[in-house]
């Protein structure tokens, strides 16, 4: 393939991940330029029903627009959070992703419900470098 041959052109330096169900994962990844500069590109993934690769949407975001893009998302999660859906669990899918990982762990999941992890069950790779030459590490 010609994208194997060719050389990289920005350098992923740092990585971490968010699975958001059963197809969806949002990977945030810093990458270096040439330069010696930096910015972000948040990747949202999402598995595709019929099973044949994913669906990728990108956003790039420089170092110019960090603070405000920060900031207006915070204004609108706290908006939603405060004043549209303030009696809502927003902590309900964090504790069943950890109870769903605990009985991974214990060897407690029928054949089913292993079928229900995300995109990529490794999160070793969280806050690390990745060297596999593209956003996504799958």
């Amino acid at each position: 393939m010609e994208k194997e041959n060719a050389p990289r052109r920005f350098e992923s330096v740092y990585s971490s991940k968010v699975k958001a169900g059963k197809r969806r994962t949002y990977f945030f990844d810093v990458r270096r330029t040439k330069g010696e500069d930096y910015y972000i590109t948040l990747t949202e993934s999402t598995k595709r029903f019929n099973d044949e690769g994913y669906e990728r949407h990108k956003i790039f975001l420089y170092k110019e627009d960090f603070n405000r893009f920060v900031e207006a998302l915070s204004d609108v999660v706290n908006h939603v959070k405060t004043e549209l859906m303030p009696n809502y669990d927003y902590d309900e899918f964090t504790r069943r992703q950890e109870e769903w990982e605990r009985k991974r762990d214990a060897g407690e999941l029928d054949s089913h419900d292993d079928s229900s992890e995300d995109v990529d069950d490794d999160t070793s790779g969280e806050g690390q470098q990745r060297n596999d030459g593209d956003d996504m590490s799958w």
